[in-house]
């Protein structure tokens, strides 16, 4: 991660985070009727730890889940450390 000093203003400082809210809401939270903060929070966590690591491809990661891209890349460290 690395942190950003720019501009007062500038639009790409925000727009990973904005574009994953964005994700979620679209994808999970519109299916539900958020009670309290508890419930948005456990509906966050099942999300991210459920699905978004685990299932859904990303782009960056070769077309593989976050999940199966760090599991090749332990493999593959493996084997050149080896």
């Amino acid at each position: 991660m690395t942190r950003s000093y720019s501009h007062k203003g500038y639009p790409y400082d925000n727009a990973w985070i904005e574009y994953f809210h964005s994700l979620i809401k679209r994808e999970w939270l519109n299916r539900f009727s958020i009670r309290d903060y508890k419930h948005a929070y456990t509906l966050v966590f099942e999300y991210i730890e459920t699905f978004y690591n685990t299932v859904r491809i990303h782009s960056h990661c070769d077309y593989m889940s976050p999940d199966e891209y760090e599991k090749l890349y332990e493999r593959v460290d493996s084997l050149s450390a080896a």
